[in-house]
């Protein structure tokens, strides 16, 4: 069985990193980290959430994934917010199925493409998860998402089925975890996995010292 890079994608606050955190059993996925020129907000901590970073990062590290979540609001002297998972923090973890939380499917796209470029489709399958938030909440996903205003958020950070199709891509399950309505199909996808990783440990023998008879 390949190794799996589950995407979950959707708006701020639908509840992707609440899934990853308390969904999924421990250790079965790794949890890729971006690094971000954004502020680093209280209880957070620098390699644990994210690699906070200066722009200077972004122009001379190899990056999977790069985002600019305020491009459609930014003026000469701000900040920009960036995003991006380093080439680094793929390479150090291969080996391991991933999950990979992120908004817009454009760096679900991205992802996949670099791996497929470096021949890792032959070791891993991509599993797209559209996470959708409960009905009438943009407000309460603007305030999460902390950006300057409603429409910024709109505009820029959108998860709909037409950004899927602008990214050839389409998601194989949907859910909406804060309501609790989970996608079944996913949840046997992810015991296939956890049955997979059980029966390659049982597997493994521990070293017996040299001299055992």
């Amino acid at each position: 069985m390949k190794n799996t890079i589950l995407f979950c994608t959707g708006p701020s606050g639908s509840g992707k990193s609440y899934f990853i955190k308390n969904t999924l059993p421990d250790g079965l996925f790794y949890n890729l980290k971006s690094a971000t020129t954004r502020d680093m907000r209280v209880g957070e901590v620098d390699g644990r959430e994210y690699y906070f970073r200066d722009e200077a990062y972004f122009d001379n590290t190899p990056l999977v994934t790069r985002l600019w979540v305020n491009r459609d609001f930014w003026k000469p002297g701000d900040r920009k917010w960036l995003y991006g998972v380093p080439e680094s923090e793929v390479i150090s973890h291969l080996g391991q199925n991933f999950t990979y939380d992120v908004i817009q499917p454009q760096y679900v796209r991205q992802m996949i493409d670099w791996f497929n470029m470096h021949g890792l489709d032959t070791s891993y399958t991509y599993k797209i998860a559209w996470f959708l938030p409960p009905k009438n909440n943009f407000d309460v996903v603007a305030a999460r998402a902390n950006m300057p205003n409603d429409m910024a958020v709109r505009r820029q950070n959108t998860c709909d089925a037409s950004d899927f199709l602008d990214a050839a891509i389409w998601p194989d399950y949907i859910l909406r975890p804060i309501t609790g309505d989970m996608d079944a199909r996913l949840m046997q996808y992810i015991g296939a996995v956890y049955d997979d990783m059980i029966w390659h440990r049982s597997k493994i023998k521990p070293n017996q010292p040299k001299n055992a008879r």
